[in-house]
């Protein structure tokens, strides 16, 4: 849904301190007509207090009315690490340097019992050159120091590693069939779109082919499109004519598939891993105030405009300026 932030979209936002508010009509409908081996999947992105580097809780606010409130279960939520994200917001992480970027959405999986339709065997991983490497050579089952007893079976091969809650998916997307399609009719495109692959993630592993997928908030219709490659049915609605205009592209008959097959791999390292940087001052302040930029050498010194002469405003006048 459309996530409750500081600013206005476009598309129409809540503000953060009204969204549970707002989304309450929707959690009422939504538990009357999912079933009871159904899912539903809730992708919303953190927000910032107004003018200060402290976070909204809104997103966990919501998480706990739709469980207290109208008895969902939380079946595992699941964070969407995005890769190429921008630093955001700026003040903060930018310009005074007192956060990191913000690269993660929250993802609320739920349910209207504790045992919905689901099966991890759908969306088996790559096994990682360690594990290869394990499977090659055996392994002898013993207790771990963390207390768990690994058995032999650990060391036998199946269809692909268990992958976890963190879903490490780059959205890149912008020379799109989708967006060239909206530029030449000149339509706006949707600036909340997602991957493909988070939807068709928990469409294979909570769905099976011929099962309905309902998207009350479709913006560029593209969880619809993946539904259609993945053969299920699927029902979408959405408020502004011209996103339904723009995602009708996705269904035309010359319309690509989204859906690619391979492997993506993104590199991310440990934190800490440039070694010590103590040296580096931490602002008293915790970045209350913008930080004076230091001159480390005089080729930082900036150079004074000359004032302005006689001659020089007579060939400024000569040239039209």
């Amino acid at each position: 849904p459309p996530f409750g932030l500081v600013r206005k979209k476009e598309y129409g936002n809540a503000a953060a301190t009204q969204y549970c508010d707002w989304f309450r009509p929707f959690a009422q409908e939504m538990h009357r007509i999912l079933k009871d081996t159904g899912s539903l999947v809730i992708d919303i992105g953190g927000s910032w207090e107004k003018g200060l580097p402290t976070r909204s809780l809104y997103h966990f606010d919501l998480l706990i009315m739709l469980v207290r409130e109208y008895g969902f279960h939380l079946c595992l939520e699941h964070f969407w690490y995005n890769p190429s994200k921008l630093p955001s917001p700026a003040e903060w992480v930018t310009v005074r340097r007192v956060r990191p970027k913000d690269a993660v959405n929250c993802v609320w999986w739920l349910s209207k019992t504790p045992y919905p339709k689901a099966s991890n065997k759908r969306i088996v991983a790559p096994y990682s050159g360690s594990m290869e490497k394990l499977l090659a050579n055996g392994y002898e089952g013993r207790r771990r120091p963390s207390g768990h007893d690994i058995s032999p079976g650990f060391s036998q091969r199946q269809q692909g590693a268990i992958p976890s809650n963190l879903l490490a998916i780059a959205n890149t997307e912008s020379n799109s069939a989708y967006s060239t399609y909206c530029r030449t009719h000149e339509l706006p495109i949707h600036p909340a779109r997602f991957p493909a692959k988070l939807p068709e993630y928990f469409i294979r592993m909570l769905t099976d082919p011929g099962d309905k997928v309902f998207d009350p908030f479709s913006g560029s219709f593209l969880t619809g499109r993946v539904c259609e490659e993945l053969g299920r049915y699927w029902a979408g609605t959405e408020l502004e004519a011209d996103y339904i205009e723009g995602g009708r592209s996705r269904f035309l008959s010359d319309a690509p598939d989204i859906i690619r097959p391979g492997i993506n791999t993104y590199e991310v390292f440990a934190p800490c891993s440039l070694g010590d940087t103590d040296d580096i001052p931490l602002p008293q302040d915790g970045g209350k105030k913008r930080q004076k930029k230091a001159i480390s050498s005089p080729d930082d010194i900036p150079c004074p405009t000359p004032a302005p002469t006689a001659d020089s405003n007579a060939k400024e006048k000569e040239n039209g300026l």
